[in-house]
């Protein structure tokens, strides 16, 4: 039987719902509803005269033939794919769609200052972001790449630098310095009420310390815990406790005096943020020239 345009199409859409195990999380990555999609596999089916899923309403598994079709179709297709992304180096205005994964903090320290640039430069490439400080597995979630501390990069991906390491320091408010006295060593923080951090990993943040060489970790108490760097710093603000954060985040309030570092001897220095992505994907056009202005910019450099 001779493969259509068709066929080509229902392929890609195939593959999609194989990676994802979902019609819905398929359609999303494809930009098409979850019925089109739906319509498409069955037609498919009906065209080859083969079931190639296992549908319920809980779940989608490739029968014996599915599994067959993907391992064969598979790397022809990312090949097709790599081909016409290396087309797009040749167009005169980039275009296509990135979808990124980024971590809270990155927003406005990486992101903010070049975003501006990137949409006048690249009016044609979308960028799709989804900002969350869950670990969450990118590529598996249909994500083009992310962005995070370069400590808790997964192994199995490939990074790159995009900003210098970064300093961390404790700050608290001028009213709550006046009423509890600024700490006089980070285990002095056991009497203070802190701001907690809890990371993408549901596990409270330890404040790291470091001077001279000697280096702690200090599990700080206090009434509130947050997950997310915009709500400590808030309640930093009011004077509700001290918080922990990049010397960069905390910047515009330390300039005003909103903010008072504290234990700022006691300052460590903690891995910069990364990009990074699937080693198996050929790198998006558009991800690779973010890259490239996050480098040429240099947001966080100095």
């Amino acid at each position: 039987m001779q493969l259509s345009r068709a066929d080509l199409a229902d392929f890609a859409y195939f593959l999609a719902i194989a990676k994802h195990g979902s019609f819905r999380k398929a359609a999303a990555s494809m930009g098409v509803t979850t019925s089109a999609l739906s319509h498409a596999i069955t037609a498919l089916e009906g065209r080859r005269g083969v079931r190639l899923l296992n549908r319920t309403t809980r779940s989608v598994t490739l029968t014996a033939a599915g599994e067959e079709l993907r391992a064969t179709i598979e790397d022809p297709m990312q090949v097709i794919a790599t081909a016409g992304d290396a087309l797009d180096r040749y167009r005169d205005a980039p275009a296509g769609r990135v979808r990124l994964n980024v971590l809270e903090d990155a927003v406005d320290l990486i992101l903010k200052p070049v975003m501006p640039v990137f949409v006048d430069r690249y009016p044609e490439v979308a960028i799709d972001i989804s900002v969350s400080n869950r670990m969450i597995d990118v590529i598996g979630s249909g994500f083009d790449a992310g962005i995070r501390y370069g400590g808790t990069v997964p192994e199995d991906m490939i990074a790159q630098r995009l900003s210098p390491d970064l300093r961390w320091i404790a700050a608290a408010s001028p009213a709550y310095l006046a009423r509890f006295g600024p700490p006089a060593d980070p285990q002095d923080l056991q009497k203070h009420r802190c701001i907690g951090i809890r990371l993408g990993t549901d596990q409270v943040y330890q404040w790291e310390f470091e001077r001279d060489g000697t280096e702690c970790a200090v599990a700080t108490p206090g009434p509130l815990t947050v997950d997310a760097s915009h709500a400590a710093i808030a309640f930093g603000l009011s004077g509700a406790g001290i918080v922990y954060a990049t010397e960069a985040a905390l910047r515009p309030h330390l300039r005003i005096g909103a903010l008072q570092p504290v234990l700022e001897d006691w300052a460590s220095m903690g891995s910069g943020f990364h990009v990074y992505y699937s080693g198996r994907r050929h790198l998006p056009t558009g991800l690779r020239l973010l890259i490239d202005l996050i480098r040429e910019v240099q947001p966080l450099q100095g």
